[in-house]
């Protein structure tokens, strides 16, 4: 396969020690270079803290590939790849440790920097490359998720780094929009007449969108107790999910045709406040319970917790959007920690014909839904209504599936991790599957207000066990609209 990227790069990767880098950077940029999708003379420069030589950094590298890749690692892909990788060692906060960097550097290519450390330094790394001269017209940094806690620290971290980035040159990453699935999302809409002509009102009865996670919180309690289920997953993950289900038609497929799309969407969600919390919400905390046969702990019993937290682990919202496209159109969406299973998927469920012709058999049809599976087994799933064989005098019918599963449907194609297409298109330059600053600060804006909705009521979250899918209550925010969550 020929190189794609057109000019060669200098990926800086910032905190290439951390686990981020570890599990899914360092993997997804070898899985480029095998694949051959790296410019031949792009190299990576891996940057921490420690001193390290070079042959310490590669060993680093080859025992985080031979860890988390999911296949053998490949002794010439390994060679071809060790070859690309340098290693630098300075406090990120000094600008004084940058002094020698260039020297590890190609002139020649674009800069592609990569903070993979806590957004409280953005700003820091920042200062440290332009006091050093290290940026270009050229460069472009990319931005790890959370991005602040609320619209006013995401504003403080963006005003840091657009003191020295302009927006064209910085990449804020959400790996969900790296998904195959998510990308397939415009194809879907966009492509095909079957589903462009009725996306709307008109045909849609409403859309659920779920992410569930088997895990806890993993160690993370500090971090996770501040941040909760709709920092940490609703304001990022569901919103861009959401705002590309219910996007209008971008007039092209460049990146901020497409973004300005999402955004138009973000601005027209209804607000969740106090006045209409209890009727659209519902925030819940696991308690202890059992999960694959195995006993596992609550919230409040996990090491280091603070046993009078409220901190929610699950949010349930029904999400309204008051525009032409979408009026009367209910979005469900729910996401938590130790459900049933790892489970994200989008289904839009179709109304039904206006005249029942089967009424002697079904009091009501069952709708037509559209089921797109993120993770895990992702694919297309279409369910409709198919008459049963037969000589029956008396019509049957059966609800039967057009499963369009990726792995059925490509059989011999490889499945690429979200955090390769990403580091792909950063470092071509598209900014397409990247989030504009503005979609940043109109879902804090959102979500900021269910936040402060949520602490001004005097009830604590609600409890679930582990291994079920949620509060009581959350069933009952659907149930009383007529419907009921995708199980």
């Amino acid at each position: 396969m020929s190189d794609l990227s057109d000019k060669p790069c200098d990926f800086v990767l910032f905190g290439t020690r951390g686990d981020l880098a570890r599990r899914k950077l360092l993997p997804a940029l070898y899985q480029l270079d095998r694949a051959g999708l790296l410019h031949q003379s792009t190299r990576i420069v891996g940057i921490a803290r420690q001193q390290l030589s070079q042959d310490e950094y590669i060993n680093l590298v080859k025992e985080a590939l031979s860890t988390f890749l999911k296949e053998p690692l490949d002794p010439d892909s390994w060679d071809t790849f060790s070859e690309r990788l340098f290693y630098y060692g300075t406090d990120f906060t000094d600008a004084a440790g940058y002094a020698d960097l260039a020297n590890h550097l190609n002139a020649d290519n674009v800069m592609v920097n990569y903070f993979a450390t806590p957004p409280s330094i953005y700003g820091d790394i920042c200062r440290c490359l332009h006091s050093n001269q290290l940026i270009k017209i050229d460069t472009r940094v990319v931005l790890e998720k959370p991005i602040g806690s609320d619209l006013k620290s995401s504003q403080v971290i963006n005003n840091q780094v657009a003191e020295f980035f302009n927006e064209n040159q910085i990449y804020r990453i959400d790996h969900y929009l790296g998904k195959e699935t998510v990308q397939n999302l415009i194809a879907l809409r966009f492509a095909n007449s079957l589903f462009a002509s009725k996306w709307d009102n008109r045909t849609i009865d409403h859309v659920q969108i779920t992410v569930a996670e088997e895990v806890g919180i993993e160690g993370r309690w500090g971090y996770f107790d501040e941040a909760g289920q709709m920092r940490d997953m609703v304001q990022n993950h569901l919103l861009q999910v959401l705002a590309l289900v219910a996007m209008d038609p971008p007039v092209n497929l460049k990146a901020d045709s497409i973004r300005d799309e999402k955004v138009k969407v973000l601005k027209s969600l209804r607000p969740i406040n106090q006045e209409n919390i209890y009727d659209t919400s519902v925030r819940g905390q696991y308690t202890g319970g059992y999960l694959k046969g195995g006993q596992v702990p609550g919230y409040l019993d996990e090491q280091d917790a603070n046993c009078g937290s409220n901190t929610e682990t699950f949010v349930a919202l029904r999400v309204d959007i008051d525009n032409w496209r979408w009026a009367g159109v209910p979005f469900y969406l729910r996401t938590g920690k130790r459900m049933p299973t790892k489970h994200s998927e989008i289904v839009v469920h179709f109304k039904n014909p206006p005249h029942n012709l089967y009424r002697d058999s079904y009091r009501q049809l069952p709708p037509n839904k559209l089921t797109i599976r993120l993770q895990p087994h992702e694919g297309v799933e279409i369910q409709m209504m198919n008459k049963v064989p037969g000589l029956d005098q008396t019509t049957r019918l059966q609800t039967t599936k057009l499963d369009l599963s990726f792995s059925d449907t490509f059989k011999n194609a490889r499945i690429a991790d979200a955090y390769e297409r990403l580091l792909l298109e950063c470092m071509l330059g598209n900014q397409a599957l990247f989030v504009r600053r503005d979609e940043v600060e109109h879902a804090w804006t959102w979500c900021d207000s269910i936040i402060n909705a949520w602490q001004h009521t005097t009830e604590a979250p609600k409890n679930y066990p582990a291994g079920t899918w949620g509060p009581v209550a959350s069933v009952a925010l659907i149930t009383r609209d007529g419907r009921s969550w995708e199980e």
